[in-house]
């Protein structure tokens, strides 16, 4: 299986129905940390099934050399041979964004992705560097925070970041599949924010968005909602502005 991890990691999306959840960590410094976890058990039970036990070590071989320690992209394209910029701020992003695998009973179970105090400069490298390098990184991410106030723009509800990933790894003909079979793919999306400070009032309504506790925001995704432009929300306000303590 010679994949890169990113590609890999959309085929997962194409093949089968995986579970994300995400939780993002706003700091009093105005940065904030965010960790996604992509659960795959379902979809390798059903690949190792379906495949011989004379090919398995051969398509299933590279998997089990994944590092199950957070290993940041730098780091990772260097081990591949993939490093493709030499671009100062590219690579400080670069090792800041980290991925592991995940396993049970010694079989791979999932991805995570981890995002270490990115500050709002940081996000405009990101950004940047996403438009040649696509990665499936939660939308909310880039939500404005100034330390005390979230505005969430809730045109962020939406896939689009793994619809360019997997576009960009698929040929023409599966791309232009890719939106209309986006709801398929998935299970269950999902996105906490956590605040350091309390919370200390909410503007705005959603049907998505849940206050959990005085410190936490739940975002559950309607995956239907998201490509039916006929479903009605009681609740869609555009922009929904949480201030902090």
């Amino acid at each position: 299986m010679k994949k890169n991890i990113i590609l890999f990691l959309i085929s997962l999306f194409i093949l089968q129905s995986c579970s994300i959840n995400s939780e993002i960590v706003y700091h009093k410094d105005a940065a904030s940390s965010s960790v996604t976890d992509i659960d795959t058990r379902e979809f390798m039970a059903e690949m190792m099934a379906m495949t011989p036990d004379s090919l398995k070590q051969k398509e299933f071989g590279e998997m089990d050399r994944l590092p199950t320690t957070w290993t940041s992209m730098y780091d990772l394209a260097k081990k591949e041979g993939k490093l493709k910029t030499e671009n100062p701020d590219s690579i400080r992003i670069m090792k800041k964004v980290f991925m592991k695998s995940t396993k049970e009973d010694n079989k791979l179970a999932g991805f995570s992705f981890k995002m270490e105090h990115f500050t709002p400069e940081d996000y405009l490298v990101l950004k940047s560097f996403t438009k040649t390098e696509k990665i499936p990184l939660d939308q909310n991410i880039y939500n404005s925070w100034d330390g005390k106030t979230l505005t969430i723009d809730t045109e962020n509800f939406n896939l689009r970041s793994i619809e360019e990933a997997v576009k960009t790894k698929s040929s023409k003909e599966e791309a232009e599949k890719v939106a209309g079979m986006m709801v398929m793919f998935f299970k269950k999306i999902g996105t906490t924010l956590k605040f350091e400070n309390k919370i200390q009032s909410i503007s705005g309504k959603h049907d998505w968005v849940k206050q959990i506790d005085d410190h936490s925001i739940r975002i559950d995704y309607d995956l239907k909602a998201i490509y039916d432009n006929d479903t009605k929300l009681k609740n869609a306000d555009k922009k929904i502005i949480i201030v902090t303590e």
